[in-house]
């Protein structure tokens, strides 16, 4: 389950920006995190980017798609249940979209800065379009299963749950990042982590589309309703990465954001909202009329007369089609109209200052409708039986997954500990004897694992059921 209340907003609220602007062609890097003794900094040619050429940006892209945490996501909650005899969208289908809306962003953008600026051409900018749809592919790869319930799970777990005489054992810091543990977070640690038996660096993503990720550039101290960038494990990673490409730190613990994130929230804003509603739509959670006057509230009369009269020529006479044409207009409106906010706020932007997120800068008539857009799924859709459904079951399976993994953690030596131990992949240092890395370990674990699998886990280790032999 999603719940967005203008999250950006939350964090520019104390800056007193006193520094010097970012600087384009310095936040645009293709050096590689883990990699930078290796970093061969490739130049394009005269002319722009060769198309011919696979870019560090490009391969950023492709290592994502073929890697089994992406994969994963195709049995991961977006919103609603996986499907039955209704597709709707999971976590996969959701950052194929966001990513699809992401290039679209950053293409738009580059394209725009370019034309102002001559000079950016022969440069690495042009590629902002591929450095954002790769954010927008990992944006959700932390994020456990079963949806928000499965975060709460784990934060509440420690917070007021049988997890909570913890708090005698370990750090504040470490303390804080797991009681406030965030799919956002999680991410960063995913793709920069040495896992055990894995290279330096994680991933080895370019700087770039690593600090795109970071919502929320700071730690889970200053977290505001469990937002925050990265774990404490994590901090000197993304401290390398705000020093290598200029991101200024504007108070104490505390950055400016990276302008490409604007682009990947945009992205993310833009297509869980309209996308729910669609999904809401074929579960027959909102009516069709419904649909289509939230979807035509997005134009001004001029827009909507012209949609109607496309619609009719073209005689969509099945509803869904004409639902599909909708979303695909108050797309593309939204497309246009942040790529518009993000060049009107470029200076505000690149000085740390800009307040909030793009979509809500753009114009008062689509502004209004994506606010009674928001409304309507908070009311009807996040409230719904079958989301709710799948929070009570996810919570309960990730509450007892927790409770278990964490008393076998702490008591190695039984019989039981070892059996569950035994099931944990050795990327995870389960067995280490630091007590916050062994608790790190067993949320890696829980929070990589897919609905199904955790449900597989869950029934299996409760005895629920049995393998069949």
């Amino acid at each position: 389950m999603r719940k967005k209340t203008s999250e950006s907003a939350l964090l520019n609220s104390q800056l007193l920006c006193t520094f010097a602007p970012m600087n384009w062609l310095q936040l645009i890097s293709n050096c590689r995190l883990g990699q930078d003794r290796h970093h061969n900094d490739e130049r394009p040619l005269s002319g722009g980017v060769d198309p011919g050429i696979r870019t560090e940006f490009k391969r950023d892209y492709d290592r994502l798609i073929f890697s089994a945490p992406f994969r994963r996501l195709q049995n991961k909650t977006q919103v609603f249940p996986l499907p039955g005899s209704v597709f709707v969208h999971n976590r996969l289908t959701h950052s194929l979209e966001v990513a699809s809306v992401g290039m679209s962003l950053g293409n738009d953008v580059a394209r725009h800065l370019c034309a102002k600026n001559r000079d950016f051409i022969d440069t690495l900018l042009p590629e902002i379009g591929q450095i954002v749809a790769t954010a927008c592919l990992a944006h959700d790869l932390g994020n456990p299963p079963f949806g928000h319930s499965g975060e709460k799970a784990i934060q509440t777990f420690f917070s007021e749950g049988k997890g909570m005489y913890m708090k005698e054992k370990v750090s504040p810091a470490f303390w804080s990042d797991i009681t406030r543990f965030d799919g956002n977070a999680n991410a960063f640690r995913l793709l920069t982590h040495s896992f055990k038996g894995r290279r330096q660096g994680g991933f080895a993503m370019t700087y770039s589309t690593l600090a795109s990720i970071v919502k929320y550039p700071f730690p889970s101290l200053l977290a505001t309703k469990n937002k925050f960038g990265f774990f404490t494990t994590e901090r000197p990673a993304y401290e390398q990465i705000a020093a290598a490409l200029g991101i200024p730190q504007v108070a104490p613990d505390r950055w400016a954001r990276y302008p490409l994130v604007y682009l990947v929230e945009a992205a993310d804003d833009i297509c869980y909202e309209i996308m729910d509603l669609e999904d809401a739509y074929k579960l027959k959670i909102i009516s069709y009329d419904e649909t289509v006057a939230l979807m035509l509230g997005f134009f001004d009369e001029m827009g909507k007369n012209r949609i109607l009269k496309r619609i009719n020529d073209e005689s969509l006479a099945d509803p869904n089609e004409k639902v599909q044409y909708l979303r695909a207009c108050v797309i593309n409106l939204l497309e246009s109209e942040c790529v518009k906010t993000f060049l009107d706020h470029e200076e505000e932007i690149l000085a740390g200052s800009f307040q909030g997120s793009l979509i809500e800068h753009i114009s008062p008539v689509p502004c209004q409708a994506y606010r009674d857009c928001a409304a309507l799924s908070r009311q009807r859709i996040y409230r719904s039986r079958v989301v709710l459904d799948v929070e009570l079951s996810g919570y309960r399976i990730m509450d007892t997954l927790m409770e278990l993994m964490v008393e076998a953690i702490e008591h190695p030596e039984r019989y039981y500990s070892q059996q569950l131990i035994g099931r944990v992949s050795s990327q995870y240092d389960i067995e280490s004897p630091d007590l916050e890395t062994r608790l790190m370990a067993v949320i890696d674990y829980i929070s990589g694992m897919t609905d199904v699998y955790a449900l597989d886990v869950y029934q299996k280790i409760c005895g629920i059921s049995l393998p069949i032999v």
